[in-house]
């Protein structure tokens, strides 16, 4: 009889499993409220399919920018519940403001109350059944590694940090040198080489991840083992692709000479119908973003006068697209001699940082300037942050394919600045690095638009740089 896994979510499908039941959640809500109440606002039938799409439209934009989506967030009730009120609440606001899309005011405007209600509850009693059962121990993926012991406690860190329903509950030990041996971790459980199935069966294993480190591979023995759960319909993966797909980072510090092999460039790249629309892109919402920044401009310059003394703007030399220097224009947020005895890392609470500087980090107020080095071609509006050439430099000596981020244009915000945590030392340049190729690598314009929904998410929850 073929050994198959337990039962278990993918991270795609628990993504996808949460926008949908939203909107069914709400739906059926607004249905049974018109039912019963004297709620006539809000009507599903053939003559007005507009209002449903719109609303639909306006949850999922909203959901994404208060992180409704967010796997790590949607499985504790507790940031459910603020995340559902602000995305409920500005999806009222928006709908209520486009009558020509949406239904008129309503007379009686308790039917507003009504509306807001019914979409709150129904949210909340779909995301308590997801945290209660599906993110649950229940359909957690029981994961045995097979590898390496000196890998094992990184890859747990990686693997669990990143996806909350993933559990590594073993493992394999492939090595029999003996500095590997002294190295297995106390907290998870080891188990012999020669018994594969039996270890599979008793421990409820949903998928084998195989992490070798050198290259002789796995053993015969092992390898026949291997062989028979895959014929039976059993998942086994290798380590860097988990790695890629659950962390959406590039494993670049695994890859030695034969990195080209793990990483094909997007076809994005030379695409010419993204690459237009790309740009495009770029233009409008430069153009945009210097119209307000216009508007707030002499705002900006009496505060500078008052708490940061000094100019205003400041210039500096960064790496731009194919290794090209360029200037980065920048709104001023340290004090005018905080580089005096040379280039220094910026660091989280950098004593160089004015009061009113720190708030315009935050906000990322500082980065507007910038539009018109994305206006002018240097910059893009998405894309690898830019760095200075002596810290390139100084990266590119210690951190495998450092420069490779230079294939593209660099951009105002990015995948590493929305998904990474802020940090000046060599680690978190390593990290930025793993999203920076992974943005290389899979960037279309759905990404890109994710992307900007995840920097307003920043922006609005003041975790700027």
């Amino acid at each position: 009889m073929p050994l198959l896994p337990d039962i278990h979510f993918e991270i795609s499908e628990r993504k996808v499993l949460l926008r949908i039941l939203d909107m069914v959640f709400v739906f059926g809500c607004l249905q049974l409220v018109g039912n019963f109440f004297e709620f006539d606002y809000f009507i599903i039938n053939e003559a007005h399919w507009v209002w449903p799409l719109v609303l639909a439209t306006y949850l999922t934009i909203f959901g994404t920018i208060f992180e409704l989506y967010d796997l790590q967030q949607a499985s504790k009730f507790q940031k459910v519940l603020k995340n559902v009120i602000l995305t409920v609440s500005v999806t009222v606001l928006f709908y209520l403001l486009t009558p020509f899309y949406t239904p008129v005011l309503p007379e009686n405007r308790l039917q507003i109350i009504y509306f807001f209600l019914a979409m709150t509850v129904g949210i909340l009693l779909w995301r308590w059944l997801y945290v209660t059962l599906i993110s649950s121990p229940r359909f957690f993926k029981r994961v045995l590694v097979v590898g390496d012991s000196f890998e094992i406690e990184t890859i747990v860190s990686n693997l669990e940090g990143a996806d909350p329903n993933y559990k590594i509950v073993g493992f394999i030990n492939t090595s029999d040198r003996p500095e590997d041996v002294t190295t297995i971790s106390k907290d998870i459980p080891k188990y012999p080489i020669d018994h594969l199935t039996e270890t599979v069966a008793a421990n409820g294993i949903s998928e084998i991840v195989v992490a070798s480190n050198y290259t002789d591979g796995v053993t015969v023995s092992l390898y026949t083992q291997l062989i028979n759960l895959l014929e039976s319909g059993f998942p086994i993966r290798e380590y860097m692709q988990v790695y890629e797909e659950i962390t959406q980072r590039i494993p670049v510090q695994y890859v030695d000479k034969d990195f080209y092999r793990y990483f094909p460039f997007s076809r994005s790249n030379q695409n010419k119908f993204y690459l237009f629309f790309h740009r495009l892109f770029d233009i409008v919402i430069s153009l945009l973003g210097l119209t307000c920044f216009l508007a707030i401009c002499p705002l900006i310059f009496i505060l500078n006068l008052i708490w940061n003394k000094g100019p205003l703007f400041y210039t500096q030399s960064r790496i731009g697209k194919n290794g090209r220097a360029f200037k980065i224009i920048k709104l001023r947020t340290m004090v005018t001699d905080a580089e005096k005895d040379g280039a220094v890392w910026a660091k989280a609470n950098d004593t160089r940082v004015t009061t009113f500087g720190r708030f315009l980090r935050k906000s990322r107020l500082d980065e507007i300037p910038q539009f018109f080095n994305v206006l002018f071609g240097e910059m893009s509006l998405i894309g690898p942050r830019p760095e200075r050439p002596v810290f390139v430099r100084e990266l590119s000596e210690k951190i495998p394919f450092y420069e490779t981020r230079h294939v593209v244009k660099p951009g105002l915000t990015g995948w590493a600045q929305v998904m990474g945590s802020y940090g000046s030392s060599e680690a978190h340049a390593l990290e930025k690095l793993q999203y920076d190729l992974y943005y290389i690598k899979h960037r279309s314009l759905f990404m890109d638009l994710g992307i900007v929904l995840k920097t307003i998410s920043t922006v609005i929850f003041y975790r700027g740089q």
